[in-house]
């Protein structure tokens, strides 16, 4: 266990002058950095794979315990407010519960049973997307909800900062961060729980711009849900339309609140056809501006 192991550079931090200690630690998140970069592939594959299941149907789950398990959650409850990501279709397991977010749980990491409980509960199938989070790549509850998970057809990604483990070995789509030691023997919440933060990032981020939830660099799905997000819509639209902003606040209105709707109302269409043409380009602004310029369709 690499994640566990002291690091004999690091044998005598305590007794370091306190700009020493910060300097070996920011190396130490350059060095997180890198082992996401060494992973890029696996974590594309991963994305692509979960595109794939996701673009319809399905849910996504994120499963993890302790530090991890945080940092999974967190990346999970913000693909809402961001992406406009369905609450039915998330779902966050942290061993211990809901206590578990702010305090640990002695024991949680270790329930088994109560892992398989929880992904029978939820009745996970093959129609489900599971990432498992874990530094040390054998909390046992996290690679329970994983097995189980694989064995109704979810398909399941691993992520973990320690070679050839069950999280790792088992997962459909296996992330390796190779993170080493931490400069604090074993606080995985430092250079691993940095990898764990940005791989979680790139992988949910990358998902979200594959299903077309982003257009020209903008969060095109995101729901105008207090004053400050509507005047971003409007910004957006504006930036994107070159339309004025009570134009913009209109289209809004006549949209929902959707941007991506709003911009194809700006563009002439009609509320049936604009939601027509998104339904057909697979909710993507991009191929649904492409069919408005082909002309090429009508309403059913």
């Amino acid at each position: 266990m690499t994640t566990e192991r002291p690091s004999p550079r690091y044998a005598e931090i305590d007794a370091w002058d306190a700009s020493d200690v910060l300097e070996a630690m920011v190396d130490g998140q350059f060095a997180a950095v890198a082992a996401v970069r060494t992973a890029r592939s696996a974590i594309e594959a991963a994305a692509r794979a979960m595109e794939a299941r996701l673009r319809y149907r399905g849910r996504l789950i994120y499963v993890g315990a302790g530090t991890s398990g945080r940092l999974a959650v967190q990346d999970g409850a913000e693909l809402m407010p961001t992406f406009s990501w369905p609450s039915e279709r998330l779902l966050l397991i942290m061993a211990g519960g809901a206590p578990a977010f702010t305090r640990s749980i002695e024991g949680a990491e270790d329930q088994v049973e109560e892992g398989i409980a929880l992904i029978r509960e939820h009745k996970v199938d093959g129609k489900d997307v599971l990432i498992a989070v874990a530094a040390s790549g054998t909390t046992p509850f996290t690679v329970a909800c994983l097995r189980e998970s694989k064995r109704f057809g979810a398909l399941t990604i691993g992520i973990a900062n320690n070679r050839a483990t069950p999280l790792l070995k088992e997962s459909d789509h296996p992330v390796w961060l190779d993170t080493g030691s931490e400069p604090i023997a074993g606080s995985t919440r430092l250079v691993a729980g940095t990898a764990q933060k940005i791989t979680l990032n790139l992988l949910s981020s990358l998902l979200m711009i594959l299903l077309g939830r982003v257009y020209g660099g903008l969060m095109v799905d995101m729901q105008a849900t207090n004053e400050k997000l509507l005047r971003r819509s409007e910004d957006m639209l504006m930036r994107l339309t070159d339309c004025s902003r009570d134009a913009a606040r209109d289209a809004l209105g006549r949209a929902h609140g959707s941007v991506k709707t709003a911009i194809l109302l700006l563009h002439g269409c009609d509320l049936e056809t604009a939601r027509l043409l998104l339904d057909r380009g697979g909710g993507q602004l991009r191929k649904a501006l492409a069919l408005l310029g082909q002309g090429g369709v009508h309403a059913a």
